[in-house]
């Protein structure tokens, strides 16, 4: 490599606190933001009380991940190095150092450590429950094909649990269902990607998958999340005498997401990436959209009679 050509590498390569930046994975913080303040779409519960017991939860869940985000590249760099994508990881490219890394991610549990100390008197199980999860996912469970994906998919679905903890509110269990289908749903994309991309050499489970496997257990997830999702919004939304309307309204919306979702898994070959994907499709982020309004829309008219009764005038 020439003078040049190494200088220009040389300025590519992000910076020491860029590198500790991205070892967070800051983009992925978004699966916190999404997931737990659901439980403030509960009637009653919009005070500056529940959001600060929100807020904190989500600082929580944020911390926890970063701690299990490093720990996993920590774990996995041997095999990372073997990755195309994810050799670039500052651990695995050898930016970051093994002791750093683990000093590092010392420092984020006692930040956490911290939050759940200070933090308002509120039931922290579920984040507990997610942080011995993930130790042991990264010890055993990763390599156990189907309880792998099974473990992922239930670290989202503590999230919303430990939102409606924050608030001392009873949870759904249909929307329980609902978001690990979903999760479910997107971690088997992630691994059919992972499957056509590099096979079973980075990741050891994957042996116990093919790409006709995958594509039984992606419908599968799909139709589970989609009537999940769908009783959900009939039955223990808070979405009043709405609740019907809604249902109807909606569907279209859940369905074509979902088919959507499987063409660019099963047609444009993506899913490696779901979080990137999810925010960066056209075609979801206007069904996303539509749902939202038609949800949003029968949840404000059940929370405000008075309205509903001026527009049905």
């Amino acid at each position: 490599m020439g003078v040049i050509e190494a200088d220009l590498a040389a300025r590519a390569r992000p910076g020491r606190i860029g590198d500790l930046v991205t070892l967070l994975r800051p983009l992925h913080s978004v699966k916190s933001l999404l997931l737990v303040p659901l439980p403030l779409l509960d009637a009653g519960h919009w005070t500056l009380t529940a959001l600060a017991q929100v807020a904190w939860a989500v600082a929580g869940f944020v911390l926890a991940g970063a701690c299990v985000y490093v720990g996993n590249d920590l774990a996995d760099r041997h095999r990372d190095r073997l990755h195309p994508v994810k050799r670039h990881r500052p651990i695995a490219a050898g930016r970051i150092s093994v002791r750093a890394a683990h000093l590092y991610r010392t420092l984020l549990v006692v930040l956490l450590a911290l939050i759940v100390a200070v933090g308002p008197g509120r039931p922290y199980w579920p984040l507990l429950a997610y942080l011995a999860l993930n130790v042991a996912y990264s010890r055993s469970l990763k390599h156990v094909p189907l309880v792998d994906v099974g473990a992922v998919a239930l670290g989202f679905a503590l999230r919303v649990v430990q939102g409606y903890a924050a608030i001392g509110a009873p949870i759904s269990g249909w929307l329980v269902v609902t978001v690990f289908a979903l999760s479910l749903l997107l971690i088997v994309g992630k691994r059919r990607r992972e499957l056509l991309d590099s096979g079973p050499d980075h990741r050891p489970a994957l042996r116990g998958y093919s790409v006709e496997l995958t594509g039984h257990l992606l419908q599968f997830a799909a139709v589970l999340s989609a009537v999940a999702g769908l009783v959900y919004v009939r039955t223990e939304a808070p979405l009043g005498p709405y609740g019907p309307g809604a249902l109807v309204l909606a569907t279209p919306f859940v369905l074509f997401a979902l088919f959507r979702y499987l063409q660019v898994v099963l047609v444009d070959g993506g899913g490696g990436d779901p979080v990137r994907g999810l925010l960066g499709d056209r075609g979801l982020a206007v069904t996303a959209l539509g749902l939202a309004i038609v949800l949003g829309t029968a949840f404000v008219l059940a929370r405000n009679p008075a309205l509903a009764d001026v527009l049905v005038r």
